[in-house]
């Protein structure tokens, strides 16, 4: 876009369902004003999830965001599996979360394009 006309770029609007790309987008724009959750469990994410995302696993979910987010924010939710994250969707759509966004392909498909994640280790006691 050409900023010399007074065009400011934006991001796309939030959308029922996301792409990675969109994601990437947003993030990008620099003013993401998002949250990015990961419903998987713990020891899921500790393994490796999207850079900046917050675990709330399916059953914390409700409780952990009616304690910590606005119900005006914006919210990406993934998993591994799509079903998952339309499950959490709804759950915080039904709790007047207004917008809310499924992350479609999850963590599978940011990693396949080589968008930048964080990554822990599980030290086994032996």
């Amino acid at each position: 876009m050409n900023l010399l006309f007074g065009i400011i770029p934006t991001p796309s609007p939030l959308q029922a369902k996301s792409r990675v790309y969109d994601l990437k987008a947003r993030l990008d724009w620099g003013e993401p004003a998002l949250t990015i959750i990961d419903v998987r469990d713990r020891s899921a994410f500790q393994l490796s999830h999207l850079l900046g995302a917050i675990n709330m696993p399916l059953e914390e979910l409700l409780d952990r965001a009616l304690t910590s987010l606005e119900r005006t924010r914006d919210i990406y939710v993934y998993s591994d599996i799509n079903e998952e994250a339309a499950e959490a969707a709804a759950i915080l759509r039904t709790a007047g979360y207004l917008n809310v966004s499924e992350l479609q392909g999850g963590l599978p498909a940011w990693k396949a394009v080589g968008y930048p994640i964080e990554s822990g280790f599980f030290w086994l006691a032996l």
